[in-house]
């Protein structure tokens, strides 16, 4: 955390002192008076995308056409590899490039479910993100199981069951007493979507073992900006996104990781042709292969995959260590600038105070949010995102997002509620937020 008064000439140096400032020239930037503080949300795009993505179109779809196939076909598993090695913190031939994060999350969690069949409760927390939640009470009816909801925001949701949390940090003592060998499945985020709250994971995964449950974790939020570090924290399932801090694109394929002693007992309930172990025999019966491949289902994204692999390949090179270390140090940032500049206005912090317990991204909380963030937009060119109920995220992006990027943006939020000038701005009637 900075100490004392945050002021322009401090920024400068940690800018000059940052050792990944040069990526920053390495992504698009339209306007240069833009404070983009939403990278948690999409992304910016890496100038080496755009001539990857014309590349393939005129060379490899525009030349090859059907025989480009000869080796797209399994471009899941490198492009799954590489994101695995840059970002995952695990080895080889465990990772897909494929399909989206809800197919995934689905896949996965009804595949977890169905290895548990004696069992008959499934767990989720209210905080975690819709399509999540949305996709265990899925289940849960169609499996006719317990749905227990976790309520560590407040929000409920079904079955829900209060338990200790901190800004929808869960205390891994109070999920112990909820687990037990009746648990067919528990899933969370790693970094939660709203608060930035990093889950306790070793210490969540080691308690789920002691009951041989399964735990899928979406690590979409975390993926690109915190060190996953999957063998040392004892990950088994996962799903991601990578558009966010993946900088891969808007519906850039996601990807899902499945531990090897697992890929060959796991069965997913899409079966495509591409998880066939004979594909091309196309044979009458679904024989599934017993290796990662097994849980793809089709043809995967070519030109999406081009995209995956020019920022993961960036990932890899500046190094998620030194990237978590930029997330930690943008993040005590902002929540300097807030105790220094925003909480005398009315905002609150609902984000966690120790960087280790945090992703790269923050809420403030505030009674006017939704409208001051479409303000920051309008009337200030400083773009963040609205949660309900009363939450603006406002992220660091850590290869194209400078800490004078970070200290500009809250200047400019600052001076608008200081101001009242927000209170009079039309929202464009965008249902996006």
């Amino acid at each position: 955390m900075l100490n004392g008064e945050i002021t322009e000439e401090q920024i400068a140096k940690l800018d000059a002192d940052d050792p990944l400032r040069e990526y920053r020239q390495e992504f698009f930037h339209s306007d240069p008076e833009v404070c983009y503080l939403d990278g948690n949300s999409l992304g910016r795009l890496p100038l080496k995308t755009i001539s990857a993505t014309e590349t393939f179109l005129r060379n490899e779809w525009g030349a090859e056409l059907v025989d480009g196939w000869s080796h797209w076909i399994d471009e899941a598993q490198p492009a799954g590899d590489l994101l695995a090695r840059a970002a995952l913190g695990t080895g080889p031939g465990q990772t897909l490039v494929c399909d989206t994060t809800s197919v995934n999350l689905y896949q996965l969690c009804a595949a977890a479910i169905a290895s548990r069949p004696n069992r008959k409760k499934v767990i989720v927390d209210s905080a975690n993100f819709p399509t999540d939640r949305y996709i265990i009470q899925g289940l849960a009816t169609q499996h006719k199981l317990e749905l227990v909801t976790l309520n560590t925001d407040g929000s409920s949701g079904p079955g829900a069951v209060d338990i200790a949390a901190e800004q929808e940090l869960i205390d891994p003592r109070a999920l112990e007493a909820l687990l037990d060998n009746d648990v067919a499945l528990l899933t969370l985020q790693f970094v939660n979507y709203r608060s930035g709250a990093r889950q306790w994971v070793r210490e969540i995964n080691d308690l789920a073992k002691k009951h041989d449950i399964p735990v899928v974790w979406d690590c979409s939020h975390a993926v690109g900006s915190v060190a996953l570090e999957f063998d040392k924290n004892g990950v088994d399932l996962a799903v991601g996104c990578t558009y966010k801090y993946g900088n891969s694109g808007p519906g850039s394929p996601a990807w899902l990781f499945v531990r090897k002693h697992l890929q060959e007992s796991l069965q997913v309930p899409i079966q495509g042709w591409f998880a066939q172990e004979d594909q091309f025999a196309m044979g009458p019966v679904f024989d599934p292969s017993t290796e990662i491949r097994g849980f793809q289902i089709a043809s995967p994204s070519i030109i999406g995959i081009r995209g995956v692999q020019v920022a993961f390949e960036m990932i890899e090179q500046a190094g998620i260590e030194a990237i978590e270390a930029k997330a930690a140090k943008g993040t005590d940032l902002m929540i300097g600038l807030f105790q220094q500049w925003l909480e005398p206005l009315g905002f609150g912090l609902g984000t966690p105070m120790d960087a280790k317990r945090r992703g790269g991204h923050i809420i403030l909380t505030h009674p006017d949010a939704k409208q001051i963030a479409s303000a920051m937009r309008g009337m200030k060119k400083v773009i963040p995102d609205y949660r309900e109920p009363n939450a603006i995220r406002l992220a660091i992006s850590p290869l194209p997002t400078s800490y004078g990027e970070v200290y500009e943006g809250f200047k400019r939020l600052r001076d608008l509620v200081a101001s009242n000038d927000y209170v009079n701005y039309s929202a464009s009637g965008s249902r996006v937020t």
